[in-house]
């Protein structure tokens, strides 16, 4: 514990308001370490730095992405048992049969984890291309879970929707748009198979947050009521509409208000019940996604947070459709959700070293004794400078701006010189620096001063590319938990906005959480000459694995595989790393040939030779070094 400052751990834990975006897997120990509890358990602990020397120790290069598959286990038991308990206590009739979908997170060992915890309470997977249904084919092996086939479909779709019937898969297809039900009837003509199958509704009700488009009466999936009447009829007419077993809605994505849950459930439950009547023999009630993340920590109904938890979302789910379903004397259906945010974005951080900063300006001391050569706009900045105090700063601040620019006007109608010109922005940001210090404690700040604060807030240069490893954060200011792994017994105090190394503006972080709401700025702690800052960001398990891109040829990250062991002297094992693109890897995919890349280079090296210019042993050696670079990781890794 540092001995200069009051600080504790209890104001880290506050800071970063890690207790309330963890939901209890993250925390941290007496040493100022960032530790995670894959079980929830204080005597679980595993220290990221401890995890991070390891790392080291077996030369696994910054950035990469921890995975803690104890966590990810843990929600989709989490999930299932919950959904399990309530059903109980409502007295509910149908069982619950989640489905993962794996658009939220394709990789495969996500996967084999999700199937091999999800066994135990027949909880299946969920596709929405032609892909995932190929992956979700061979890697769904339980016939008891459901396998949704969500998705636009071609013929290709729907004959792959058959092969898994034939397998004894428990295979549902979801029509998405009604003329897919002929393509589906003539599949299942062709082949002499029927195949079970789905309607997924618009429903009227509004949707919420950053997708609320994506739900709704104009949304990009899914047939009016008036098109489910038509497929049933169409059915009927057929004798396929025993068929029909599964209904499914969608709320959106990340819906952060509780209300639009209760508003688009209970529609919902009243077309579901409307269609047992009509005759349709409907089994599965399928409530879709949407389940969203409390990201920053505010419990909210803002767009990167949630007004509700996962239990109470579930009891909503089972409450609202028993009430409907017992109102309209209609048995209680099984419910089925696609819950994937939810389940796996806990479970995966990436891991950077911060290898440097950039300071827009320091405090620098300059002599503000008045002199006879100084320019008026040089001495009026001087004066402003020693009249400053807390009564009037506001005001000086507009003058000095003002004396700012008049300054850069001069300077470009050459009446004043390079010299005076830096001393007048020299004093301007003493001034700023120093309006800082003395509204630092103030409970009200003018909006222009608040903004000086994210002005000079030194740029951390973080080793990791913002578009491969938190798209969101740049597509959507989506707001991700961020937080440094050691020091935390430290009072962090340089406001700080995050540069990736992409060649791009865009290419940082300026929107974190904070404790009484999303900031411009991170506090972080000084950089030490000779000590590796590393910093995590956290609840990258949802979409950010997958829907990162290779922006200035950046890859995908080194990865390891954490499990916790409770005999092991640090707690845990590192199961498995998955080495990141090498430069040769993202460059074979933009159609690049290595292999030819090192022929043209070795041919250009030696024509050198040839001419003189480079000498034999020279020449190797270079030929070397661009060979060992184009089978290297793609990021920084001698800093």
């Amino acid at each position: 514990m540092s001995e200069i400052s009051k600080w504790s751990i209890e104001e880290a834990i506050h800071t970063y308001q890690i207790d309330r975006w963890s939901e209890g897997y993250f925390s941290v120990n007496a040493k100022g370490e960032l530790v995670a509890r894959p079980t929830k358990e204080e005597s679980s602990n595993i220290s990221l730095s401890d995890i991070t020397n390891e790392m080291k120790k077996e030369g696994i290069q910054f950035p990469a992405a921890i995975r803690f598959h104890d966590i990810l286990r843990s929600q989709v038991r989490t999930l299932n048992e919950t959904f399990q308990s309530t059903i109980t206590e409502a007295n509910f009739k149908g069982q619950y049969f989640g489905v993962f979908p794996i658009k939220v997170n394709q990789l495969r060992e996500v996967i084999e984890e999700v199937v091999d915890i999800g066994k135990d309470y027949n909880y299946g997977l969920e596709a929405g291309s032609k892909a995932e249904l190929l992956a979700v084919l061979a890697y769904n092996e339980n016939p008891n879970s459901l396998t949704v086939l969500n998705g636009y479909k071609d013929l290709d779709y729907m004959q792959l929707a058959a092969l898994g019937t034939q397998l004894g898969k428990n295979c549902v297809v979801v029509i998405e748009k009604l003329s897919e039900i002929y393509l589906l009837l003539d599949v299942m003509k062709s082949m002499n198979i029927e195949i079970k199958i789905g309607v997924r509704s618009k429903l009227g009700s509004k949707g919420s947050g950053k997708w609320a488009e994506s739900a709704g009466e104009g949304a990009k999936f899914g047939l009016s009521i008036c098109e489910i009447l038509d497929l049933l009829e169409i059915l009927k007419k057929e004798e396929k509409i025993h068929l029909l077993e599964l209904f499914h809605f969608h709320i959106g994505s990340q819906i952060p208000d509780i209300r639009t849950i209760k508003e688009n459930i209970t529609e919902a439950s009243r077309i579901y019940t409307d269609l047992i009547k009509l005759g349709a023999p409907i089994k599965f009630f399928d409530a879709g996604g949407g389940v969203g993340l409390n990201y920053d920590g505010s419990r909210s109904n803002c767009p990167s947070s949630t007004n509700y938890t996962l239990k109470d979302y579930i009891g909503d789910v089972v409450y609202i459709l028993r009430d409907i379903c017992d109102d309209a004397k209609v048995e209680h259906p099984n419910i089925v959700t696609e819950t994937g945010r939810a389940v796996c974005a806990h479970h995966s951080c990436v891991v950077t070293n911060v290898f440097g900063n950039v300071e827009l300006t320091n405090n620098k001391e300059i002599d503000t004794v008045p002199d006879s050569t100084d320019h008026l706009i040089l001495k009026n900045i001087k004066l402003l400078l020693k009249d400053l105090n807390n009564s009037n700063y506001q005001d000086i601040y507009n003058d000095a701006c003002i004396l700012k620019d008049e300054a850069i006007s001069a300077y470009k109608l050459g009446i004043i010189d390079l010299k005076q010109r830096s001393k007048i922005e020299t004093l301007f940001w003493n001034i700023n620096h120093r309006i800082i210090s003395m509204t630092e404690n103030q409970k009200y700040v003018p909006a222009e001063i608040k903004k000086l604060k994210y002005t000079l807030a030194s740029k951390y240069l973080c080793n990791f590319s913002v578009f491969q490893s938190a798209p969101d954060s740049w597509a959507i200011n989506q707001i991700l938990p961020i937080v440094p792994l050691r020091r935390l017994d430290e009072e962090p105090t340089k406001p700080t906005t995050l540069a990736d190394i992409t060649c791009d503006s865009d290419g940082k972080i300026s929107s974190f959480l904070g404790a009484e709401g999303n900031r411009s700025t991170l506090p972080l702690h000084e950089l030490r000459k000779d000590e590796q800052y590393i910093i995590g960001l956290f609840l990258t398990g949802a979409y950010q694995d997958i829907m990162g891109d290779m922006h200035n040829l950046f890859g995908r990250l080194n990865e390891v595989h954490v499990y916790s062991d409770k005999d092991d002297p640090q707690g845990f094992y590192i199961e498995e790393v998955i080495h990141g693109h090498s430069a040769a890897d993202v460059l074979g995919i933009m159609q690049y040939t290595p292999e030819m890349m090192c022929v043209k280079i070795k041919s250009q090296i030696d024509k050198q030779i040839k001419e003189g210019k480079i000498k034999p042993r020279v020449g190797v050696a270079l030929n070397d070094f661009y060979e060992a670079n184009i089978h290297g990781y793609t990021y920084l890794e001698n800093l």
